[in-house]
């Protein structure tokens, strides 16, 4: 079980579906999707310009070998963005073992 690894991406929901298409063709096929609201609060200035970060997010959870956990970073930073801020963030768990 060692080889096994717990994904968890959070990004604005907009990128949802490209994500969700992206990791199935990646061969991940057990993917959870939760949706929720960040906390950030902006501030008039960056109303004004533009520049409030989006408050709808998703959070996409899957189990994948850890082979395949790079593929998916390589693809978070070269595809969408996640080397930007306010873009998402994305961290793996090993997973060592199940219990029923």
């Amino acid at each position: 079980m060692d080889n096994i690894e717990y994904l968890f991406i959070i990004t604005g929901r907009k990128q949802k579906d490209a994500l969700l298409s992206r990791m199935c063709s990646i061969d991940n096929r057990i993917v959870n999707t939760i949706y929720g609201k960040g906390t950030v609060k902006s501030n008039y200035l960056l109303d004004m310009l533009g520049l409030v970060p989006e408050e709808n997010k998703v959070i996409l959870t899957s189990v994948l070998p850890k082979e395949k956990t790079e593929v998916i970073f390589n693809m978070l930073l070269n595809e969408f963005d996640f080397g930007n801020p306010n873009t998402g963030i994305a961290f793996t768990m090993p997973i060592s073992g199940m219990s029923f």
